[in-house]
């Protein structure tokens, strides 16, 4: 990927301060980075969360999804740019992020219960700055867990999910962590519409559909700051599995359906009825039969 002129762009020198972030904005390899962190009720981890993503990213996008704690005053007070997105869900909050983007090179999305590792971001992203990846996956489980990090429900749900979509779409995925990094072209490119608990599956699945270069990284997992949302409840479990199985099973349903043949027609011309004036009529398309009937009409027209 061709990394855009810093000047043509307007991004401050390294030797000025970031307006949002309040640190030089040095960037990664000469990339600006955006990184968009969802979240719910997280006072106690999202102020961890921002203070350890590297000076070097250009701008923190934290989208409150509806908190009634203090995750956005915690969130303002550590720099970031808040966006508010009152529908509940991870996808909703996703998408609010991307539509508050601002023309980065790279855009990396965060988990905001500080079960990710963020001084790993220049790991995830540095791929798509090289050129050598459209999409990185931060794959837990080819870093470093901390026991217990991983319920073993989540373990399941992955390589049930990843299986499925190796099967189907032939990729090969290990994870679907929420710690990944995209180029910008890829979110807009890709189509994203899941408001909710699909949204990494599905992201992950358009890719492969349209052959992206997606490649995983290793990265470091630990115990989250609270309870989860998403596996710390039956319901949560519940609801996650079954989202996630009817994206990938309504997906691999929509690649196997035959398109519909597209209505043509068969254009006649005859004398009718003055033999120098040219009449043209249009017939529906009857398939195979059609050059028979078209012999048929111009046989027998005067």
């Amino acid at each position: 990927m061709q990394i855009r002129s810093t000047i043509a762009r307007g991004l401050l020198p390294p030797s000025v301060k970031n307006p949002i972030r309040g640190v030089p904005s040095a960037m990664i390899n000469g990339a600006a980075v955006t990184v968009v962190i969802p979240a719910l009720n997280e006072e106690r981890a999202i102020g961890k969360v921002l203070s350890s993503i590297p000076d070097r990213v250009d701008d923190v996008v934290v989208v409150d999804n509806g908190s009634t704690d203090e995750t956005a005053h915690v969130a303002r007070e550590h720099g970031a740019r808040l966006v508010f997105e009152p529908r509940r869900g991870y996808g909703a909050a996703c998408l609010s992020g991307i539509g508050a983007l601002e023309h980065p090179d790279v855009v990396a999305f965060l988990d905001r219960d500080f079960s990710d590792h963020p001084e790993e971001t220049p790991r995830v992203v540095d791929p798509i700055i090289k050129g050598t990846a459209d999409m990185v996956i931060g794959s837990r489980g080819l870093g470093r867990r901390e026991a217990g990090a991983l319920t073993p429900q989540a373990r399941f749900g992955n390589r049930l999910a990843c299986m499925l979509i190796r099967w189907f779409w032939k990729v090969r995925y290990t994870d679907l962590g929420p710690f990944r990094a995209t180029s910008l072209e890829s979110p807009a490119g890709l189509g994203l519409r899941d408001p909710n608990y699909g949204r990494t599956v599905e992201m992950q699945i358009k890719a492969a559909k349209q052959g992206l270069r997606v490649t995983e990284v290793p990265v470091s997992y630990r115990r989250r700051i609270g309870k989860s949302k998403v596996s710390g409840t039956v319901k949560g479990v519940i609801a996650a599995y079954t989202k996630t199985l009817f994206t990938i099973l309504a997906a691999a349903l929509s690649k196997r359906r035959p398109r519909p043949r597209p209505q043509e027609k068969v254009i006649v011309f005859t004398r009718y009825p003055d033999p120098d004036e040219p009449r043209r009529a249009s017939l529906p398309n009857s398939g195979p039969t059609a050059p028979l009937l078209c012999t048929s009409i111009c046989a027998n027209t005067p």
